[in-house]
């Protein structure tokens, strides 16, 4: 059998669907090749989507016409917006989610897409001819052809997993490991590495003593993450809040011996934000007690995620740990947990468009790229899918600025910086904060996405809708005026400082004590104005208000990303032989040999290339 494609995608988790999705909206003939076609878009971790700078990502990738968002909602038991207590440009949702819906869902989205086959099988070798990746064969000897090759393969490639002193191959518990799938594509010259990852322990609802936890409901309010999505449509459920405590972590100092993280037993490097039990242990010793949060797998199951205590202890030593929490003295687990090594490939060989610069037609996504993270697969998955359609028809590639997307940052940061740990989003990597909120991700991105083809014209008229009444809301504000005796006594109630002449209402609802909602109640006519907003009023009011409050910021940080845009437009890739300049530093000349940027403003983000050695580049660029 031999089948023949325009784009090929090897993985079916979070990366491999956004991937396959994208490429079939786009056009392309598709097919995803996955190894079990009952756990496409499996939660491999913890059943939950978003988080700080995640939530922001997959915002991004809804508005971009994305899948995540809309699945994330319909299949979400809990929803929380984070950071509400500090500005905008950190707020971030997260959500709980039914795992087992959250897969049924994928399956409708997947199965319903145009231009999309799935085949469930394995792959083994990649195929290329004249040095460019053409097809894949897989483990039943069936070969496909494709102009472009999407690998997300996750922590499956040779994946060995760690519990105690015990090691078994696998990609995940009960799944088997792809061997030999990584060798074939190390063999054309692409740097491979291993890491580490892990899962914690599964317990029985049953079997613990929810009334001597902290409970934690979620909000339900008008947030969610897609534009689009269903509202809360299965019933929402607590999480619970408990501690460890002295007795807990004598149990796992006793038995650190048979810790495959520090018996040498694991030697890859894991994610530093989110460790091990074990490790925080040692990384903290004089800390008596770390957070857990038991967390539902589901609406109609026992199942429970014990957040917080990821370990590949031995099974033993984790429940007589776990036994020594009051809540938890009678534990039932349905598996332990345990650690994970597989292999990834160095992401500073791979273009912005995540294609290989060594193979051309092969890219690369997610966790093979030394990410960590739902969110960081998908936001790749989705760049994937989209240039490696758009190479099959020649067509000029889609690049997101680090101004542009927590997407874009992401991608900036793989391709020129590399990962020496999975790499993990967080606010603080992206220098434009203000401008990534999770609010605004449709203003950034929709209409890019929409004339590419890939947004829906859905997706596209709601902008347009969203986008004329925010013009609407701030026009009205900032061109309605108030006076004194209208408005004072609705000041002085909500502790802000009385007017002496009138102002527009833009200028009070600057103030932090003062919102549009708020104002409303004092101004008949802002009130009968907003009523007027006929879909989504709470979002559309929200958006408006933070323009208004953060106009300044706004605007003061993009006067600073235009100044970066100016040397985005200054491309070198091509223009130089870097080892012969020897105006540049060494360090520079070896960074810049290797990584081959292709604007100067990306040069300038390469560690190790300095202020001075931009500067030659420019004076260079003068000549």
């Amino acid at each position: 059998m031999n089948f023949k494609y325009d784009v090929i995608v090897i993985g079916g988790g979070h990366a491999g669907c956004e991937a396959a999705a994208a490429a079939a909206n786009m056009g392309a003939k598709t097919c995803l090749i996955t190894m079990d076609m009952n756990k496409i878009g499996q939660m491999s971790c913890n059943p939950a989507v978003g988080g700080i700078a995640k939530g922001q990502i997959v915002r991004e990738v809804d508005a971009l016409g994305g899948q995540m968002g809309i699945i994330t909602d319909a299949t979400a038991i809990q929803f929380r917006m984070l950071n509400k207590g500090k500005g905008p440009a950190v707020w971030s949702p997260r959500a709980q989610c039914d795992r087992a819906k959250f897969i049924w869902k994928w399956r409708e989205v997947l199965d319903a897409t145009p231009n999309l086959d799935i085949w469930q099988d394995q792959a083994e070798m990649l195929l290329v001819e004249n040095k460019e990746a053409v097809g894949v064969q897989t483990v039943w000897g069936i070969t496909f052809r494709a102009k472009s090759i999407v690998v997300c393969a996750g922590t499956f490639l040779n994946g060995l997993m760690h519990i105690g002193r015990h090691q078994y191959p696998g990609g995940r518990c009960a799944e088997p490991a792809v061997t030999h799938f990584s060798e074939s594509i190390a063999q054309w010259g692409l740097r491979m590495a291993r890491m580490k990852t892990g899962t914690p322990v599964r317990i029985d609802k049953r079997s613990i003593h929810l009334d001597e936890m902290e409970m934690q409901p979620g909000e339900n309010d008008f947030h969610q993450f897609s534009y689009l999505g269903e509202h809360r449509a299965l019933q929402q459920l607590p999480c619970w809040l408990c501690y460890t405590n002295k007795e807990v972590h004598e149990v796992l100092k006793s038995a650190i011996a048979d810790s495959p993280l520090y018996n040498g037993q694991i030697r890859s490097t894991g994610p530093r934000y989110c460790p091990s039990i074990e490790t925080k242990l040692v990384t903290f010793p004089d800390k008596d007690q770390h957070p857990l949060f038991l967390e539902p797998e589901g609406e109609n199951t026992n199942e429970m995620y014990l957040n917080g205590f990821s370990s590949s202890m031995p099974a033993e030593i984790q429940m007589e740990a776990i036994r020594k929490i009051p809540a938890f003295r009678d534990a039932k687990a349905y598996r332990p947990g345990y650690a994970i090594e597989y292999d990834y490939f160095d992401p500073t060989q791979l273009s912005h468009t995540l294609e290989s610069k060594i193979l051309p037609g092969l890219f690369l996504a997610g966790q093979v790229n030394g990410t960590t993270g739902y969110e960081e697969a998908a936001g790749q998955g989705w760049v994937a899918g989209v240039n490696a359609a758009l190479k099959c028809y020649g067509k000029e590639t889609f690049v997101m600025n680090r101004d542009e997307s927590y997407i874009g940052v992401l991608v900036d940061d793989l391709t020129n910086k590399g990962v020496d740990e999975p790499y993990r989003m967080f606010t603080s990597r992206a220098e434009y904060r203000i401008l990534l909120r999770q609010d605004d991700a449709d203003a950034r991105l929709t209409e890019r996405a929409y004339r590419l083809g890939v947004a829906s014209k859905k997706r596209y008229d709601w902008w347009l809708e969203k986008k004329d009444w925010i013009h609407r809301i701030l026009d009205f504000c900032q061109n309605t005026s108030i006076k004194p005796q209208v408005i004072n006594s609705f000041l002085e109630y909500n502790n802000s400082t009385p007017l002496r002449m009138g102002c527009k209402l833009s200028e009070l609802i600057v103030r932090p004590q003062i919102s549009i909602q708020q104002l409303a109640t004092a101004v008949p006519d802002l009130a009968a104005f907003l009523d007027n907003i006929p879909n989504r009023k709470e979002e559309i009011i929200e958006a408006s208000e933070i323009q208004i409050k953060y106009k300044g910021y706004i605007e003061r940080e993009n006067i600073v990303a235009e100044k970066m845009r100016r040397l985005e437009n200054i491309r070198i890739k091509g223009r130089f032989h870097y080892s012969e300049l020897k105006e540049i530093s060494t360090e520079g000349r070896q960074k810049l040999e290797r990584i081959d940027p292709d604007t100067l403003a990306q040069a300038s983000r390469i560690p190790g290339v300095s202020p001075s050695d931009i500067n030659v580049l420019l004076v260079l660029l003068g000549r």
